[in-house]
């Protein structure tokens, strides 16, 4: 086993929160390195929407100038209820906004307005817009010899490589390719673009959502000098005399150990393809059902068992360890499946999602955790957790349903690789479907009488919020959410539980000081990201309530290390009062 040169910070892990902590470390004078098990970097970020929640930066204020302080940690303290934390929420309030501007200024990074409501808008606190921004579309030829390195995003949700942006603004112009003449000239323009760019670089150059988010962070690391060390990884903390004091790690080359004099970073992803521990966490696994994650199948728990075998804690605490997304699994032709996350069929008019007996069982335009969350709860009694979002030919045709596009894309391959379900009529969808005949009949019928034409979905009020209209479709009035279920033929895909992330994980003082069962900061050990246990308390109030809190509690951990690295007794242990972070009774 050889013996590297020493740094003062390692980070373990390339997501958006490795990357914003070695970035800051460095900006502070440290020395850092960053390890990285797969052999691209970007982790969960580069697959995901690329969203950061952060009230009052600098775009929001702009958007949303009457938001205050007061009012987003009223919101914060009516959504994660029990866990509600003072002292992290007041962290991250008072360092979110600084964050932003420090990277904007300091960084390769730049971000956007976007025009998300909160998830729960309507209740005490929450915003109809102002908290939610966006990483700007990148070029990723920035990037040099390392384009190649960076992820590429979700296959599923792209069309032949090509991305669209979170905010949802580009995809209206394909859903509209056939019917104006603007969006025609427009979606003519992307795949000409997108086309050029793949005979030149083999994939899209011009990348947005998450990918752009890991691509500026990577290009503002690598820019400083930061070794990010890819196919690496962590294997040990290595602790001498209770301190964190560098890695065992396994590279191409063998196994070797990395000092480190400051300390250790853990941003491994969190936990979401340990099967052992998600069988213990996630309810619908725990009684035999499926699982399906879209992140990166190395976010296995590395930097959670790590930190334990320290003397850190990750105890399940959360009712929804995870932040829940439906999902559906994609056939492919070589054998393989892809996954699917629904972010945006649920929203449009003429969808429902029902269960096995037909029935519906929530409001299908929520949020994507909030649905996942009533799946899993409606299917407590059984073992299989899953959904069939229902439509009739035209909305099939207007918005397609899942990995299916909308006309004029065929649907022909779908209906072969068994993918999307057909029926003449309802009767017969639900036989093929799996789905109880005379429940779906009834619930169309009900749905339909009771208003859908005309906009009412009195079983469970959809449309009611900004949130719920916002994905849905502005141009059918009176309500862009719900439409009539009428004309067959009829089609269903079938949706299961995934994930975007854990929620639960090791736990930490605010500044990221992984803690002992007593509450005890390990000296020089820290985690950051999906690796530390969310301030959400296992809801998801907001676009970005994942990134937003990541970069910024990496900003402050960074900082955190940096100011112990200034002091005359540098590297000693943190002065800050052992806090065991239990929920608020």
């Amino acid at each position: 086993m050889t013996q590297e040169r020493e740094y003062d910070l390692l980070v373990v892990g390339s997501g958006a929160a490795g990357l914003a902590c070695a970035i800051t470390a460095k900006k502070r004078g440290l020395d850092v390195m960053v390890i990285e098990k797969e052999p691209v970097f970007g982790g969960t970020t580069a697959l995901s929407g690329g969203v950061l929640w952060i009230p009052l930066a600098p775009h929001g204020r702009k958007q949303n100038p009457a938001d205050t302080r007061e009012t987003a940690r009223e919101y914060l303290m009516q959504e994660t209820g029990r866990f509600f934390d003072a002292a992290t929420v007041d962290t991250f309030l008072d360092n979110g906004p600084k964050m932003v501007e420090f990277f904007e200024r300091e960084t390769e990074m730049k971000f956007v307005q976007t025009l998300y409501p909160d998830y729960h808008c309507d209740e005490p606190g929450g915003a109809q817009i102002g908290r939610s921004i966006l990483a700007a579309p990148y070029d990723i030829r920035g990037l040099g010899k390392d384009m190649q390195r960076l992820k590429p995003p979700l296959k599923t949700i792209t069309f032949i490589g090509m991305m669209f942006n979170s905010s949802n603004a580009d995809l209206k112009h394909f859903f509209r390719a056939t019917k104006s003449l603007t969006s025609f000239l427009y979606v003519a323009r992307r795949l000409a673009t997108h086309m050029k760019e793949l005979l030149l670089y083999r994939r899209g150059i011009n990348v947005t959502s998450g990918n752009a988010l890991a691509a500026r962070l990577a290009k503002s690391a690598l820019d400083l000098g930061i070794p990010i060390e890819t196919s690496t990884p962590a294997r040990k903390v290595l602790m001498e005399d209770g301190r964190a004091v560098g890695l065992q790690v396994e590279g191409p080359d063998g196994m070797r150990r990395i000092r480190a004099r400051r300390g250790v970073v853990l941003a491994c992803g969190g936990f979401p393809h340990d099967v052992q521990r998600i069988a213990k966490a996630y309810p619908h696994v725990a009684r035999g059902g499926e699982h399906l994650s879209p992140t990166p199948v190395g976010n296995t728990g590395d930097g959670v068992a790590m930190a334990e075998s320290a003397g850190g804690t990750a105890d399940i605490r959360f009712a929804d360890s995870a932040a829940w997304m439906p999902v559906s699994r994609v056939p492919y032709a070589n054998g393989e499946f892809g996954v699917f996350p629904h972010l945006l069929d649920r929203y449009k008019p003429g969808v429902i999602g029902v269960l096995r007996n037909g029935k519906r069982f929530t409001n299908e335009s929520n949020s994507y955790h909030d649905v996942g969350a009533a799946m899993i709860r409606a299917c407590a009694s059984e073992k299989e957790t899953a959904m069939w979002l229902v439509v009739d030919k035209t909305a099939l045709a207007k918005y397609g349903l899942g990995y299916v596009k909308p006309a004029p894309m065929p649907v022909g391959p779908h209906l072969r690789s068994g993918y999307l379900i057909k029926g003449r009529t309802l009767a017969e969808l639900a036989q093929r479907a799996g789905i109880d005949p005379a429940g779906l009949e009834a619930t169309v019928r009900a749905y339909n009488a009771g208003g859908a034409a005309q906009g009412k979905d009195p079983a469970f009020d959809r449309g009611r919020t900004a949130f719920n209209r916002y994905l849905a479709d502005p141009e059918h009035q009176p309500n862009p959410c719900v439409a009539p279920i009428e004309s067959g033929p009829f089609y269903a895909v079938k949706v299961v539980m995934g994930d975007l992330g854990t929620f639960d994980g090791i736990r930490t003082s605010p500044v990221g000081e992984v803690l002992k069962r007593d509450g005890a900061p390990i000296a020089g050990l820290y985690a950051v990201g999906n690796d530390r246990a969310s301030m959400m308390g296992g809801n998801y109030p907001g676009a970005g309530i994942t990134h937003g809190p990541n970069m910024t509690f990496a900003y402050v951990t960074a900082n955190h290390v940096a100011d112990l690295a200034e002091k005359p007794k540098a590297g000693a242990a943190s002065t800050a009062p052992a806090r065991q972070l239990e929920p608020v009774a």
